[in-house]
């Protein structure tokens, strides 16, 4: 599988008991697909996934293999604070037949850059026919994975993926220097595409492609073609878009936009929770100057 272009960070619809809406999940991914988005990435921090069971991760990456037919990689969000528990975790969704994992950062207990290196060689030899994305989130995880690290990481052989959340473009370029040219180079921020592939990316997993999936295929497709001032000015137009997507915790905004398109209900699972008041018209505001209503 080819990890590149416009994969999609996959929101988690609920009914409003709660319950995961299934139905309406498989439509998403099939409207992804329809799209031309060239990966799905369930069960990652867009799907709500802290809050959803071992069961109902399986039912959502089983629907995302299934839809995708093999067209595209299935990237599984996997990952967490305990090392062994990831890697139980990643034997069990490589069971299922993704093409990738997707290990964020460890939250909360803060690991040296030891750690993390062992952190993610555990998960890699445990599973070493399938490809491993390292997910540097800092925003999320209070620990940023250091550019030596990212070189020795480089060194094994299936961590064929990064996902950089740091919107730090300079550090995206170091790191395109250090590791080995197969490694994917993926944005992990929308309002970074552009420039993220200008220094040395090959892609992005997208919040905002839930909601205009076409349009930042579009962006994708004018770069690949050469078109550089296309795929800028495109970039440039979305960004109020991509700035909307955060104006309170993702992925509270980009669900309550779906929701307001009738794409999905408008259900969170605690501890997250409806959108308020004044980010909400500002978001709504934004979605009418995008004539996206």
């Amino acid at each position: 599988m080819t990890f590149a272009g416009v994969m999609t960070a996959l929101v988690t619809p609920f009914h409003a008991d709660g319950s995961l809406d299934v139905d309406t999940f498989r439509s998403l991914a099939r409207r992804q697909l329809a799209a031309g988005i060239r990966g799905l990435v369930p069960c990652g921090t867009t799907g709500e996934t802290p809050t959803l069971t071992d069961e109902e991760q399986d039912t959502l990456i089983r629907i995302c293999i299934e839809e995708s037919g093999g067209a595209v990689p299935v990237m599984a969000g996997v990952g967490g604070s305990d090392t062994a528990a990831a890697v139980r975790r990643a034997v069990r969704v490589v069971e299922l037949g993704v093409d990738a994992l997707l290990v964020a950062t460890p939250p909360y207990n803060k690991p040296t850059q030891e750690g993390l290196f062992r952190h993610y060689q555990a998960i890699a030899e445990s599973q070493p026919d399938t490809a491993v994305c390292v997910y540097d989130v800092p925003g999320r995880t209070a620990v940023a994975v250091a550019t030596s690290t990212f070189e020795r990481l480089g060194s094994i052989g299936n961590i064929r993926i990064i996902k950089d959340a740091t919107a730090d473009l300079a550090k995206a370029a170091e790191i395109r220097r250090v590791v080995p040219e197969g490694v994917a180079l993926l944005s992990g921020d929308d309002f970074t595409f552009v420039p993220h592939l200008a220094a040395g990316g090959n892609g992005c997993v997208s919040v905002t492609s839930n909601l205009v999936p076409e349009r930042i295929v579009a962006l994708y497709d004018a770069w690949q073609k050469g078109d550089i001032a296309s795929a800028i000015a495109q970039n440039a137009a979305l960004q109020p878009l991509h700035r909307a997507m955060f104006l309170q915790t993702n992925p509270i905004p980009v669900k309550t936009a779906m929701a307001h398109l009738g794409l999905c209900g408008p259900t969170f699972r605690l501890p997250l929770c409806e959108m308020d008041a004044g980010p909400r018209e500002a978001l709504i505001a934004t979605l009418a100057s995008f004539g996206i209503q």
